[in-house]
């Protein structure tokens, strides 16, 4: 278990992470029935890992080596008793992976937001604004699924999913194995989606080259009060959804001088992703991290 936020296991055990393609394997499920569509990890011959899924009802086999997925961290039996021990050793991954990244000219950007803020869709539009002119890749975090990581893949990223089982946040023994099986090119950009909830991702320094909070007008304006080292962290804060504002009762001001009472001189951008307002500055700040 977490011994920071009472989350998941320790150093990663549990934790599982698939390569995400979009190729087909034959499989069967002679033993069980599916009711809905899921995602299937499977090992190659060579130790490799990556999965992939399939609608409700479609028939399909199962083949050699289905139903393996890479575990990126064996469990340990060491019980961790101080906070302060675990950040530090992630602190210390973080710098190497941090340092890692510089030197080969690779930006990486940790998303966070609660869950349903629209990550992925902002994600998916990223991509395919910004793929022309450096090469965007991505690491997914979800405690379970390929959902959003198959939404990733189709707009030609290149994706590694990883799931949490019970952990509420990526860290960065994590992030240095996504981005070993990610291996992205020197000089791209590297998206982290953080698993949804505005409290533990915050803890935990990836490496990355900037944080980005999303809320969205769907949520509640006193999002950022409730909390606050959430949005004291961020290099960028983006307000999404804009385009609902007619219709929910979000008071903007409010969720703006919050964000200003934390942090003071926060960056705020308002966008739809859906729609593509705002969107414009958004693509101009990561053009030039």
């Amino acid at each position: 278990m977490c011994s920071t936020c009472g989350c998941g296991q320790p150093d990663g055990a549990g934790t599982r992470l698939t390569v995400v393609h979009g190729h087909d394997h034959e499989h069967s499920h002679d033993d069980h029935e599916h009711a809905a569509g899921h995602g299937h990890g499977h090992g190659h011959e060579d130790g490799s890992g990556h999965g992939h899924g399939h609608e409700a009802g479609a028939a399909h086999e199962h083949g050699r080596g289905h139903g393996v997925e890479k575990v990126i961290a064996e469990p340990e039996t060491r019980t961790v008793l101080l906070e302060q021990e675990i950040l530090a050793k992630n602190d210390g991954l973080a710098a190497a992976n941090r340092h890692s990244l510089v030197e080969r000219g690779i930006s990486a950007v940790n998303l966070m937001s609660s869950p349903g803020s629209g990550k992925t869709t902002l994600l998916e539009h990223t991509i395919r604004a910004v793929g022309d002119r450096r090469q965007a890749l991505v690491i997914e975090g979800d405690q379970e699924t390929l959902y959003d990581a198959e939404r990733i893949r189709a707009t030609g990223s290149k994706v590694v999913q990883i799931n949490t089982g019970a952990g509420c946040h990526l860290d960065a023994q994590m992030m240095s194995s996504g981005l070993a099986e990610l291996d992205p090119p020197d000089g791209s950009l590297v998206f982290v989606e953080n698993v949804g909830n505005l409290v533990c991702p915050a803890l935990f320094d990836l490496g990355e080259a900037a944080r980005v909070v999303i809320i969205s007008v769907t949520e509640g304006a006193d999002k950022p009060a409730k909390y606050p080292y959430m949005f004291r962290t961020a290099d960028l804060v983006l307000l999404n959804k804009i385009d609902l504002l007619p219709y929910v009762d979000f008071d903007v001001e409010l969720c703006l001088s919050l964000i200003a009472r934390i942090k003071p001189d926060a960056k705020i951008l308002q966008v739809s992703a859906t729609k593509g307002d705002g969107m414009d500055a958004w693509y101009d700040w990561l053009a030039k991290l």
